[in-house]
């Protein structure tokens, strides 16, 4: 089953990676400590990587924003 979390919580996750692959341990064995998969980690690197929590919480409340002006118009 698909574990859903707060973009919040993928930022620190990835900064966790960050973290160990920047010790010297492979990005594998980085997200196995972690608790997510290489894909989760590469898949969430795309969308969130350089964004702070701050750029974050914006980039949700303008796609929220954005879903709800759609549904307005139609």
């Amino acid at each position: 089953m698909k574990k859903v979390r707060k973009a919040e919580d993928i930022i620190l996750l990835l900064r966790k990676v960050e973290i160990l692959v920047n010790q010297g341990k492979t990005v594998l064995l980085s997200c196995k400590e972690a608790g997510i998969s290489d894909v989760a980690y590469y898949k969430w690197r795309r969308e969130y990587g350089g964004l702070q929590i701050s750029q974050v919480k914006e980039l949700r409340k303008l796609k929220e924003e954005n879903s709800r002006l759609k549904k307005v118009r139609i």
